[in-house]
């Protein structure tokens, strides 16, 4: 039994050291987001999207998770820990997948469109698809797993 507390104890410690620096290092991606001059605005939008869900997950799931591991299954909370962890593990999942894809979308469209992408690509566009994305991650993290892997396998 003491190495399955060993192998817990360290499983805690790696998803808290997850947690710190998924939180630090979107940070700092943000910041340099935001500093960054020459990128397109339209992909530092897709960019700012994927490193916000990041962000989350560092800073609410993890930690989540981390109090899921701590407690103890007989206790009144593990329910709650796992409930609360359970839809912002979904969204902030969903969200960032679906914002690697439209992140290789849109690099997909830069290479073939060539000049005609700045024309069909717009910033006001981009910004209804990280929109639609954010919404269409919340709105399928209610549903059933079934439908979930379903979704995933057709992107």
């Amino acid at each position: 039994m003491a190495s399955a507390e060993g192998l817990h104890l360290t499983l805690v410690f790696f998803n808290a050291f997850l947690s710190f620096t998924a939180i630090v290092l979107n940070i700092i991606t943000m910041q340099a987001l935001r500093k960054t001059s020459s990128l397109p605005k339209t992909l530092k939008t897709l960019l700012l999207s994927l490193a916000v869900s990041d962000l989350g997950v560092g800073l609410l799931v993890e930690p989540l998770f981390v109090a899921f591991l701590v407690i103890e299954k007989n206790s009144t909370a593990y329910s709650t820990v796992k409930l609360a962890r359970s839809i912002p593990a979904k969204i902030l999942v969903f969200a960032s997948h679906f914002g690697v894809f439209a992140l290789a979308v849109d690099r997909f469209l830069a290479i073939q469109l060539h000049l005609r992408y700045q024309e069909l690509v717009t910033h006001k566009r981009v910004v209804a698809v990280v929109i639609s994305l954010w919404v269409f991650s919340a709105s399928i993290s209610f549903r059933s797993p079934r439908i979930m892997r379903a979704v995933i396998a057709l992107v």
